[in-house]
C-alpha cells in the first residue's frame, strides 16, 4: 500500500479507513488489537490506517486502556471535533441554518426569515452568508467545512441537487444549487427535500434502532419521509413519500393546489385547517395560529385537529399494512397542538391495520423538533463524506488542508 506521488494517502488507504471510521463513528475507544479483531484487517493495515486518521485529526488519542500486564495499550477515538458541517432547512418563509460537529452535535444555529418566492440566487445567498456568520460564531472557518447540507421544501434530484417543478418555488426549477452554494463557500454541497432529511435527521438522532420508519409532516402541507433498512428510501424519482396528495374518498369536491381534487392536504394540512377556521368566524392565516387556538383551549380547533389526524391516519393505515414500519413520526408546525393529532392518528392506524402489523408499532411526536431536518442535513454530509470515494478528499493534515483552500 504506498502513498499518492503528492503524499497524500493513495484510494487504497482510504477504503481502509473508511471502514475503520464506520466502525468508530460510536464514539467507544478501542486499541489497535481490537481494531484487529473487529475487522479482520492485519496489525500493520490497521496500523497505517489509524496513523493516516490521526494525522488528518478524525482520530485522536484517549487515556491508555487497561493493561493486562506491561505497558498499557493506546487507545484511540473518532474526533467529532476535527471538521464541522453547515446545515441549512429552508422553508416557505424560513430557514433553520446551523454548524454541526461530525456528531451532529449543534455548535451554533440561527432562525432566518427569508421567502422562498425570492428565487434561488437571493435565498442561497442569504443562507451562505448567514452560515459563514455562524461558523465564526463557532470559532471555525472554512477550512474546517467537510460540507454543506441544504434541504428545500420541494421535490429535488438528489444525484444533482437540482430542484424538480416545485410547487411553491418560482424559479427555482433545474437550478444548480450545489454549483451556486459551491461558488459562494467552496465545499461539497449536497441537496434533498426537507421531509427526507427530517426523516434522516429524526432516525439518527432519536430512533437509530428502527430500521423501518415513517416521518410524517404536517404544516403548511403533508409529506413523509421513508426509511427502509436504516437508510433514506428516496423513490425512482426522487418523491417516495407524497402522501399529502393521496386522494381519500368521499372527499372528491374538495380542491387542491395540485389540481386534483379530495388531496389529503387539502383537507387536513394546517393551511386546510386555518381556512376552515376563518369560515368559521375564528380567523387564522397559519398553521401556527391553529396551534395557537388549540392551546389556548378551542375546542371547535381540537375536534378540527383531531379529525385532521383521522383523515391522515386513513392514508397512514396503508401505508403501515405495505409499509410495516416499526415506528411512525409525527412532526411539523401542526404536531405542536398536543396530543389531539396523534391520537386521532391512533385511532385510525390501529383500528384499521393488520394486527401483526400494528402489534409493535409505536406512533410518536418528534423527539428532534425543529432541529430535525438540520440533524438531517449534517447526517447526509457526514455519511457522503466518510464514503471511501470522498474521504480520500478529508485525510490531508489540518496544515495542509489550510494552505491549499
Amino acid at each position: 500500500m504506498t502513498e499518492a506521488e503528492d503524499g497524500l494517502p493513495s484510494a487504497g488507504q482510504a477504503a481502509g479507513a473508511a471502514v475503520l471510521l464506520r466502525l468508530m463513528r460510536d464514539g467507544r475507544p478501542r486499541t489497535r488489537a481490537e481494531l484487529v479483531a473487529e475487522t479482520g484487517m492485519g496489525r500493520s493495515a490497521v496500523a497505517e490506517r489509524v496513523d493516516t486518521l490521526l494525522a488528518s485529526g478524525l482520530l485522536h488519542r484517549t487515556d491508555n486502556a487497561r493493561s493486562t500486564g506491561g505497558r498499557p495499550p493506546s487507545a484511540f477515538a473518532f474526533n467529532a471535533a476535527a471538521r464541522v458541517v453547515l446545515a441549512a432547512d429552508v422553508g416557505a418563509t424560513h430557514a433553520k441554518a446551523a454548524v454541526t460537529d461530525l456528531s451532529g452535535t449543534v455548535l451554533a444555529e440561527e432562525d432566518l426569515a427569508l421567502e422562498i418566492a425570492a428565487g434561488p440566487e437571493t435565498v442561497l445567498k442569504q443562507v451562505s452568508e448567514h452560515g459563514e456568520a455562524l461558523l465564526h460564531a463557532a470559532g471555525r472557518d472554512r477550512t474546517d467545512l467537510i460540507g454543506i447540507g441544504i434541504g428545500l421544501p420541494g421535490p429535488v434530484e438528489h444525484a444533482s441537487g437540482k430542484p424538480t417543478n416545485p410547487p411553491i418555488m418560482p424559479g427555482w426549477d433545474g437550478f444548480d444549487v450545489p454549483a451556486y452554494v459551491h461558488q459562494l463557500l467552496g465545499t461539497t454541497v449536497l441537496v434533498d427535500n426537507d421531509v427526507n432529511l427530517m426523516a434522516l435527521g429524526e432516525h439518527r438522532s432519536q430512533w437509530p434502532e428502527w430500521q423501518h420508519m415513517i416521518y410524517v409532516k404536517i404544516a403548511t402541507g403533508i409529506g413523509s419521509g421513508l426509511i427502509a433498512d436504516g437508510r433514506l428510501h428516496r423513490g425512482s424519482q426522487g418523491v417516495a413519500g407524497d402522501m399529502g396528495h393521496v386522494q381519500l374518498p368521499n372527499e372528491t369536491d374538495v380542491p387542491c393546489r395540485c389540481g386534483n381534487t379530495g388531496c389529503l392536504e387539502a383537507l387536513a394540512s394546517g393551511a386546510a385547517l386555518a381556512a376552515r377556521l376563518t369560515e368559521l368566524g375564528m380567523p387564522a392565516r397559519n398553521s401556527a395560529d391553529v396551534v395557537a387556538q388549540a392551546r389556548n383551549g378551542s375546542v371547535t380547533t381540537l375536534k378540527l385537529i383531531r379529525q385532521a389526524g383521522r383523515q391522515i391516519g386513513e392514508v397512514l393505515a396503508t401505508a403501515v399494512s405495505l409499509f410495516n414500519p416499526s415506528g411512525i413520526v409525527i412532526g411539523g408546525a401542526l404536531s405542536q397542538a398536543g396530543e389531539h393529532l396523534v391520537a386521532g392518528i391512533r385511532e385510525v392506524v390501529y383500528q384499521r391495520s393488520l394486527p401483526l402489523a400494528t402489534q409493535d408499532l409505536r406512533i410518536v411526536q418528534s423527539a428532534a423538533g425543529e432541529r430535525a431536518g438540520v440533524y438531517g442535513a449534517a447526517a447526509m454530509v457526514v455519511e457522503h463524506a466518510f464514503t471511501p470515494a470522498e474521504l480520500l478528499r478529508h485525510l490531508a493534515p489540518p496544515a495542509a488542508r489550510a494552505a491549499t483552500a
